[in-house]
């Protein structure tokens, strides 16, 4: 077994934890300006795109068509569906394709 996308994937998982832990020691006793707030609601969503930019340059057409089908559905619904969707959509693509 291959221990590297296994380490890489506990490292993401620990630095996007304790990001939001240093964040929220940060910031626990002010008060933010909605400008702030929204950009603090929009990190998520930041990181998300940096673990699924590499794909925009990809030459696998399965991939190509998942990303399609993710940016579908995201203008369309929440965080938790397009993530279910994403992963779905990729993995049937890639098996079919």
């Amino acid at each position: 077994m291959n221990i590297l996308p296994v380490a890489t994937i506990l490292l993401m998982a620990l630095s996007t934890y304790f990001t939001r832990i240093i964040g929220y020691l940060l910031l626990r006793n002010r008060q933010l300006s909605p400008r702030m707030q929204a950009i603090m609601d929009a990190a998520p969503g930041c990181v998300l795109i940096t673990i699924i930019s590499p794909y925009f340059v990809t030459d696998r057409p399965a991939d190509l068509l998942a990303l399609a089908i993710s940016l579908f559905a995201a203008s369309r619904w929440g965080l938790l569906p397009v993530v279910v969707i994403s992963v779905v959509s990729t993995a049937l693509l890639r098996f079919l394709l």
